[in-house]
């Protein structure tokens, strides 16, 4: 395992982890978007990146972005991870890669704070973030920003 620190490394894993968790490629404005953002919030301060190779080559990657939110007494430090981008190519998954991975991504929110750490998963991604000892996230809601605010009765 080895961190990716170069932002051209990250964006070609981050390039195939869209294209294959939304199943189309990213366009161009997209991926300047992912760019913009790995080099405003700077690796090892906003964000790490790790990849696992396996036969001389990528078998797969993780990255873990780090935010702060208000103390609470269920997360008294405020620091907060979010994983992102946990992702093993077909020819080396169920081979261990992306329970290493989340490992040392968890093991890096430890070691920085986090009183909290967060991800979204597939369906197919489930049960190795169960077996790692996450679990569903009770009482929490989204808001699609895309959406008409109209609804609101805020003047």
């Amino acid at each position: 395992m080895r961190r990716m620190t170069d932002v051209d490394e990250v964006m070609t894993w981050r390039r195939e982890v869209i294209a294959c968790v939304f199943r189309t490629e990213p366009s161009g404005e997209l991926l300047e978007a992912n760019r913009k953002y790995f080099l405003r919030n700077g690796e090892g301060k906003g964000w790490i990146a790790f990849l696992e190779e396996a036969d001389g080559r990528g078998a797969g990657c993780g990255i873990i972005c780090f935010r702060e939110e208000l103390p609470s007494p269920d997360n008294p430090s405020g620091r907060c991870a979010w994983l992102m981008n946990i992702y093993v190519r077909p020819e080396f998954r169920r081979q261990g890669v992306g329970r290493r991975i989340v490992g040392a991504l968890v093991a890096e929110a430890h070691r920085r704070g986090c009183g909290r750490i967060g991800l979204e998963t597939t369906p197919a991604g489930r049960t190795l973030y169960l077996d790692a000892g996450f679990a569903d996230a009770a009482g929490v809601m989204e808001y699609d920003c895309r959406k008409d605010i109209s609804v609101f009765d805020y003047e």
